[in-house]
This record gives C-alpha cells, sequence and structure tokens, in this order.
C-alpha cells in the first residue's frame, strides 16, 4: 500500500489517498505520528491502527459533539459523518456507540419535531420532512400516535387563517384561493382545510 497523495480539506485535515484512492482524512499530527508521506509505503500495522482505533475513536468524539449541537436523527449523523470524511465502518461504530446510551433515538426525534412543528404544519408535510431526515415510517406513526390525542389539526388552521386573513369580515374567492394553496403546501388535508374555511 502505498500514499499516493495527500490532500489538504482545511490547515489541520488531510484527505489521505491510498493506491489512487481516497481513503481517509487526517489530522497533521496524526500524519506526522503514523509518518504518512506522500510516494511513500504504509504498513499493514499502520493501516490497522489507523482504521481500527484512531478513526472510530475520533468518530465517536466527533458523534458526541454533534449531538451536543441538538438532537439528530440516525442517518443525519451518519451523513455529518461521512461528509466529515469518516470511512463507513468508523461512522457505524460511532453511531452504535451513542445509540448504545440512547443519545440518538429517531422515534424520540420524530416525537419532539412534530411537537415543534405541529402549530405550523399538517401531518403530510411534517411526514416528509421527517421521512426526508431518515425516520422510518413506523417511528413516525408511533410519534403521531402520541401527540394526536390533543391535537386536532383544524384548530391549527384556524390559528393560521387567523394570522394570514386579509383584515376583517368574510373572505372573497381570490383569498379563499391563496390560502387553501398555502394550507396545501404545509400539508394539512383538503377536507380539513374546506371544512374551516367554510367557517370564514
Amino acid at each position: 500500500m502505498t500514499v499516493t497523495e495527500l490532500r489538504a480539506v482545511t490547515k489541520q485535515k488531510f484527505q489521505v489517498e491510498i493506491d489512487g484512492q481516497p481513503a481517509f482524512v487526517l489530522y497533521k499530527g496524526e500524519l506526522s505520528r503514523c509518518h504518512i508521506e506522500k510516494g511513500r509505503g504504509i504498513s499493514p500495522e499502520t493501516y490497522r491502527e489507523i482504521t481500527e482505533e484512531i478513526l472510530p475513536k475520533r468518530a465517536k468524539m466527533r458523534a458526541m459533539h454533534l449531538l451536543e449541537q441538538g438532537d439528530r436523527t440516525r442517518r443525519g449523523l451518519e451523513d455529518k459523518l461521512l461528509k466529515s470524511g469518516y470511512p463507513p465502518h468508523a461512522a457505524e461504530e460511532a453511531l452504535a456507540y451513542v445509540e448504545s446510551f440512547h443519545y440518538i433515538d429517531d422515534k424520540r426525534y420524530a416525537l419532539s419535531y412534530i411537537l415543534s412543528q405541529k402549530d405550523k404544519k399538517g401531518k403530510t408535510r411534517i411526514q416528509m420532512e421527517l421521512r426526508r431526515k431518515g425516520v422510518s415510517q413506523e417511528d413516525i406513526d408511533q410519534a403521531f400516535s402520541e401527540t394526536e390525542e390533543d391535537t386536532d389539526p383544524r384548530e391549527t388552521i384556524r390559528e393560521l387563517i387567523r394570522k394570514k386573513k386579509r383584515g376583517e369580515g368574510p373572505i372573497d374567492e381570490k383569498e379563499r384561493n391563496r390560502l387553501y394553496g398555502f394550507l396545501m403546501r404545509r400539508g394539512f388535508s383538503s377536507s380539513d382545510i374546506l371544512s374551516v374555511l367554510r367557517e370564514f
């Protein structure tokens, strides 16, 4: 195995290519400690130390740091680790580590997200956003079932119409269409929207 390229990612971090393929990202100090230089061979022992000890340990620390900044879904955290240059096995080890302490929990994330968004968006839109963040449909459904008992989407629609409505009095057809489009984009069901619009 030969180091064919060292490409600066930041002033302190370098993408290491081995035999022409991107292998991992190391800090300046790690390059020096492991004697990684362009054109120089890398021993199996050094490669194993980097991939099985240095990178998984650093990935765990990075995962913890990211979670200190805010709750994340499993896939969101995985994407961040991979974009930071950690190889898939190191990212997976870090994910298993934080999961073992319940630092990531997609159902908890979904529940928190629904509670923070339900006064602004409809169920369909929230579901779509959670799926995009990598939350499973099962976790989404369970989270919704725990929050829906005390939530009537029509009350949220009423509140949004009151905020968005122009002036007092009844709504004309042009404004009705504008509000309908706005509420549909927020993910509320057509039947709920029409039911509330009739009240106005």
